[in-house]
Order: C-alpha cells, then structure tokens, then sequence
C-alpha cells in the first residue's frame, strides 16, 4: 500500500512553538535557512526515490520561487499550509478565506502549479473551527490534511476520524488526519519531533498497523529544519520548547532515510486520489 509523504515547509522561526516570543515583523531579518534545508530534503527524496507533497507556507513561496519550481520539477506536490503559519483556530472564517486566498496566489505564482492541497499550521482545525471545511470546499480544495485525532498541549481533536473521510455530507473534498502512533499508553503523531525523539520502530509500527490492521494509508510528516542541527538557538523560548524543537536534529536525515526505503511513498494528492472511491 502507498502512504502518503508530507513535508510542511517553513523556517526554523516560523513554528508554532516560537510564537510568542519571535515577532512576525522581525522574520525577514532573521537567518533564512528554508532554501538550503529543503533543497537537502529534496536531495534526500531523489536519493530514496520519494515522491512526496510539500505544504509550503505562502510567505516561504513567494521568497523562494526557484525552490517552489524545483519541487514541482522534480515530480513532487506544492500544497499550501496558509500564509504566515497562523493558527486556523486564531481566525474568523473571513479572515481564512482571506489567509487561503492570499498563500494560494503566492504557491501557484511561484510553482506555476495548481495548488488543490491544504495543511492547517500546527494541525489547527478542532473543534472551534466548524466551518474550515465549508470554507475549504468552498474555495475549491480537493483534500486537507489538518487534524491530530489525538489530545495535545498544543493541537487535537481527539474525537475526529482516524482515517480518510468526508467532513461535508455535499462536498467531494476529503480530510487526511495524520496518522497516531502509540508508545508507553500515550498516542502521538506519527512524524516531525516525536519521530525524531522516539525510537524508529513506534513510528514503523504505527504504519504497519494502518497498513495492515486497518487497511488504510499512512500520512507522515517532518519539517526541512528538522534535519538542521546548525540552526540559530532561541533562548527565550520556554524550555519544553526548546527540548522538542532542538533535540536530535543530527540524526533526522538517517532516520528519514531507513524510512524512505522501508515502505512505498508517494504525494498526498495522489494517495486521496487512489482512496476516493472508497471514501464514504
């Protein structure tokens, strides 16, 4: 079975755990690294013969056009994972419609491919969002891979699908929550820092048994500055922070690697294409 390989793409200051203490408005100051460190995934992936979709922030998009082209050059995915990383959570619905509208122009301008793909920052669709998939649908879309089914400090909505469905009785567009996987009675997500934290096998697990158990695709996730380990340091980040961000970013690269060639990957798209059919 194919599962589906995803890459958000933004910068080492622009995720969800800095937020508070990194201003917005300082981002262009600060040392951009998105470009190299997603051209060395980019290697990684034609190493391992992945194909994969790449959620790229707009903001990252219209900054680095010649990356957003060599992505689509070279076979994978260009989806959008909205602007500026704003939380969907924090916003009206008016003010995501604007926030989708805006990353979408900068993704297809750049990329010169039609974007249909929608990552939510930081897993940001939960209950407090009940209109983000109208919105989504919409505007067009033809899959989201936003929600965690899973309790978090930060994202969740442990109460949502564990597979592919349709959040809309009147709308074709699907929902691709991330994959969970289970250590010590505690469910995770199933990529980014609890890969890189976690033993191999947790994760290795957790596809075979979608794979196997429940018949159904895996989705995979990780961030370009996750394979950085030279990356700036935020000191005035909280400590749990900076624990999760920071830790084991050396041995990223290899991991991704034994994954790559442990399983078939391939883009998101391409995986809900192949599912659609049998999607309620």
């Amino acid at each position: 079975m194919q599962n589906a390989m995803s890459v958000d793409v933004e910068d080492w200051f622009q995720v969800g755990a800095f937020e508070t203490v990194i201003d917005k408005a300082s981002w262009p100051t600060l040392d951009q690294r998105v470009d190299a460190n997603t051209n060395a995934v980019l290697d990684l992936f034609a190493e391992t013969g992945m194909k994969g979709t790449f959620f790229t922030l707009g903001w990252v998009a219209q900054r680095n056009p010649a990356l957003m082209r060599r992505i689509v050059g070279e076979g994978h995915e260009v989806a959008s994972h909205g602007w500026d990383h704003a939380r969907v959570f924090t916003l009206t619905a008016e003010q995501f419609r604007a926030d989708l509208a805006r990353a979408r122009a900068a993704l297809e301008d750049a990329s010169g491919q039609r974007v249909s793909g929608y990552r939510a920052p930081s897993f940001s669709f939960d209950k407090r969002t009940p209109w983000a998939h109208q919105v989504l649908a919409e505007e067009g879309y033809a899959y989201s891979s936003s929600i965690a089914p899973i309790a978090h400090d930060h994202y969740g909505w442990p109460d949502a699908p564990r597979g592919l469905y349709r959040p809309l009785a009147d709308s074709p567009l699907i929902e691709f929550p991330v994959t969970i996987a289970r250590v010590l009675g505690r469910e995770v997500t199933a990529g980014g820092g609890f890969f890189r934290l976690l033993p191999s096998r947790v994760v290795e697990t957790a596809i075979e048994r979608s794979n196997a158990q429940d018949r159904r695709p895996a989705v995979f996730y990780f961030h370009p500055w996750e394979i950085d380990p030279a990356q700036p340091r935020v000191k005035a980040a909280p400590l749990k922070s900076r624990i999760r961000h920071y830790s084991r970013l050396g041995a990223m690269a290899g991991k991704l690697r034994r994954l790559a060639r442990g399983h078939d990957w391939g883009r998101v798209d391409a995986v809900v294409s192949a599912q659609a059919a049998q999607i309620a």
